[in-house]
């Protein structure tokens, strides 16, 4: 099978050595997206709710240059450094998905790259 590298300007480009996205065949792997704003790369000022919308809004922008959008996702991985904000994904996340949501991991960790607070990544299945 053929790989296919996805870019956009719309979402924060690699700050490392990956690729914003993959394809292979009908599925897409979205690499991690902490919440930089694309234009500055600089993490969003605000509160945890708008560095988790940011990190929705970066991964939506990635599947949207892949030709696809966020409801074709089938598993999300969430990173927090703190998992009192647990409910807080889940409340912001239904306005990001609808049911039948995706299969879903969320993990407490103790650092994410430049200080962030949260860190998502997703495949993606072209059905």
């Amino acid at each position: 099978m053929t790989r296919q590298i996805i870019q956009t300007k719309n979402a924060p480009t690699a700050i490392g050595t990956y690729s914003q996205a993959v394809r292979v065949g009908d599925t897409i792997y979205l690499s991690g997206q902490i919440p930089l704003v694309p234009e500055t790369m600089t993490l969003v000022e605000g509160d945890m709710e708008t560095q988790i919308r940011q990190v929705f809004n970066n991964l939506k922008a990635v599947a949207e240059a892949a030709g696809s959008h966020l409801d074709q996702v089938v598993k999300l991985n969430v990173y927090l450094t703190d998992l009192a904000n647990f409910s807080l994904v889940s409340e912001i996340m239904a306005n990001y998905f609808s049911s039948p949501y995706p299969a879903r991991a969320v993990l407490g960790v103790s650092t994410l790259p430049r200080g962030a607070s949260v860190e998502m990544d997703a495949i993606i299945y072209l059905s």
